[in-house]
């Protein structure tokens, strides 16, 4: 063949090195590699359910569903949702290269719809994965999502970041706030996996979809990767999740109704622990009357200069603080507006 001009010879060239490469662009070459890297940290995970025939005695075990997790660290700890292994008798892990091994649930927290799981693997066989930061997130990055949606394992969608800060149900019954959104496909079967930026770290779990057909339709949610930080650092560290807590009872139900009969914002305190700084410091708890009537007591709006509308408003700023610091609590008593130093305990979640 003849080349008529250098800038033929050029563009010739240039299509035989892209033709070559299997006609890859750089967005392609990046989502494969991070497919490849990121393959082998995500985890199959099945459940079982024990069932008795009371009539017999007999004791069966039937499976009961299956999820996504991913590997954290080489000691074997595996992160998921709650509500993948909620309710199950047993579970297996199921690692790429696929060898299976049984779990034990180290702890969970329901509120924020986490668990962490263990298995016996040899440390070669684990790849944890390597975890990013939620908090510099923006609307309209790049995400993608792994799992095993459908029980179709190790799968990859690709999407944005659709919005921040959701509130979404979770495995409480109350509102689980802060939740990421995305476009990215995300299908029953990919809970528990994970939610990568385009350097191929962990920002995300995904949770959970919004869909009336129960398949996606580009609505998918996942909890901020700095979220799960904390609390898996506490469950692995206590078998639980240890809360910080400024030593008060509360009721999202009472708070609704402050909030219809009186049209104040806030958290209402119902009970004071005894104990803690906050029964050494005189907060003063609701009184509730025979007759049906209630006397508010102190009700909080505020915590550290942030303003506090709700139970879910208070949880996010105690969740980013430790245990033994002191927080100052902006309370409504009466009509007079009070600010009181409280140091926060710890609470079984």
């Amino acid at each position: 063949m003849k080349v008529k001009s250098f800038y033929s010879f050029l563009l010739l060239l240039l299509f035989t090195v892209n033709a070559c490469s299997g006609g890859l662009t750089e967005g392609e070459k990046r989502d494969i590699e991070i497919f490849k890297r990121n393959r082998d940290s995500v985890v199959f995970i099945s459940t079982r359910k024990n069932i008795i025939d009371y009539n017999t005695l007999t004791r069966y075990i039937v499976p009961k569903g299956s999820g996504s997790g991913f590997v954290w660290d080489k000691d074997g700890h595996i992160v998921t949702n709650y509500h993948v292994i909620e309710g199950a008798s047993s579970a297996t892990v199921k690692l790429h290269n696929g060898k299976s091994y049984n779990a034990y649930l180290v702890g969970f927290y329901k509120r924020r719809d986490i668990a962490v799981l263990k298995i016996a693997a040899p440390k070669e066989q684990l790849k944890p994965v390597k975890l990013g930061s939620s908090e510099e997130l923006q609307v309209g990055q790049a995400v993608y999502a792994i799992g095993n949606p459908f029980g179709l394992d190790w799968t990859m969608t690709k999407g944005i970041v659709s919005a921040l800060n959701r509130k979404v149900p979770s495995a409480d019954g109350l509102l689980m706030s802060g939740a990421i959104q995305t476009d990215a496909a995300i299908n029953p079967g990919n809970s528990g996996g994970v939610m990568l930026n385009s350097s191929g770290e962990v920002v995300g779990v995904n949770s959970a979809i919004y869909s009336p057909s129960g398949g996606s339709v580009g609505i998918g949610f996942a909890i901020p990767i700095d979220t799960v930080k904390r609390v898996v650092e506490k469950i692995i560290k206590f078998g639980k999740y240890i809360k910080p807590s400024i030593g008060i009872e509360t009721d999202a139900r009472m708070n609704r109704y402050l909030k219809e009969t009186l049209g104040i914002k806030g958290v209402a305190v119902l009970g004071v622990i005894r104990g803690s700084d906050a029964e050494s410091k005189g907060i003063e708890p609701a009184k509730f009357y025979m007759d049906g009537t209630v006397d508010f007591g102190d009700i909080i709006v505020g915590v550290d200069g942030k303003k506090v509308e709700s139970i879910y408003d208070l949880d996010d700023i105690l969740e980013r603080k430790k245990i033994g610091s002191e927080v100052n609590l902006e309370i409504l008593r009466g009509h007079k507006r009070l600010s009181v130093p409280i140091k926060l305990i710890g609470l079984d979640s």
